[in-house]
């Protein structure tokens, strides 16, 4: 299957705010970002028209900016009123929004307090991040070489585009050794996450996931929480050792692009796509295509 590339589509970005012909949004190569990772993003989902969660997107998009050390030239409000424009100018009706904001190019060296900031946002029509035969059979993961960093070692509460390398990494290893996704652990040897999802546990009828004090506490992981919680199901946020993958009957990965993919195998250790997992896909599905005024109850 030929690749489309991401900087040769048609369609429209905005950027700085206006509206742009897609090919036409350029960076330069000595944008401060490029360099040294100064850059902040979110990734939302469209559902029929509609972008999932989006204020509390565009809200963490302004806390992963003022982590970094920078503000956003635009209001949460005027992002949002951008994210649904450019889902509109689009045509999306499924698809994946990607709004991020960068240190520009006034400056080159590691302090930057004079570059402009710029905030760009795209979308395009994604279905499934991945195939659907993975998500009703669950994936296959492996332990990643890299844990999550400690939180006094870089901003592990922002969204930041340098701590998003070792997942990048991790993957990579594991799918030359034919898996799907890596596990990811903390810097304490607790479970932590996926390269870009969250993790649940099913463990004696109980749902146990990592506590989120060194990665993002995910917008999908938290609706998850939700959901679970509405069905009665009791679910405790703590660390986890390694060694409780045995004990765990169903496993799970939650976030905006896997939304909610079951795991079906973590190395040694074998799950299966058990009441829990299959219960909650289906309240999440329903509720990722409810009308726009009841997602944010």
């Amino acid at each position: 299957m030929s690749l489309v590339p991401y900087d040769d589509r048609d369609g429209f970005i905005w950027m700085d705010g206006a509206m742009a012909p897609w090919r036409d949004v350029k960076v330069h190569v000595l944008t401060h970002a490029l360099h040294y990772a100064s850059c902040v993003f979110e990734g939302e989902r469209v559902y029929d028209g509609r972008i999932f969660k989006l204020t509390e997107h565009s809200e963490r998009l302004a806390h992963s900016a003022r982590v970094m050390g920078f503000e956003l030239p635009y209001d949460v409000a005027a992002i949002d009123r951008a994210c649904t424009q450019v889902v509109a100018a689009n045509g999306i009706g499924d698809g994946y929004v990607r709004p991020l904001a960068w240190r520009g190019a006034e400056m080159m060296g590691v302090s930057a307090q004079r570059c402009r900031i710029h905030v760009a946002i795209a979308a395009w029509t994604w279905p499934a991040y991945f195939t659907p035969e993975a998500r009703l059979q669950g994936i296959r993961m492996t332990r990643a070489r890299y844990d999550r960093p400690a939180p006094n070692t870089a901003p592990t509460q922002s969204k930041a585009a340098g701590l998003y390398m070792i997942c990048t990494l991790s993957k990579h290893e594991a799918e030359a050794k034919g898996y799907d996704d890596a596990l990811m652990l903390d810097y304490r040897g607790f479970l932590a996450e996926g390269t870009g999802a969250n993790l649940f546990l099913a463990i004696d009828g109980k749902l146990h996931t990592p506590k989120a004090d060194c990665f993002l506490n995910g917008i999908t992981r938290q609706t998850v929480i939700d959901l679970a919680r509405g069905r009665g199901i009791e679910v405790i946020e703590r660390h986890i050792e390694p060694e409780e993958l045995a004990a765990a009957r169903e496993v799970f990965l939650t976030g905006t692009a896997v939304e909610i993919t079951p795991v079906r195998e973590i190395d040694e250790h074998r799950f299966e796509v058990g009441q829990v997992t299959r219960q909650l896909i289906g309240d999440f599905d329903a509720l990722t295509r409810e009308p726009a005024q009841r997602q944010a109850v």
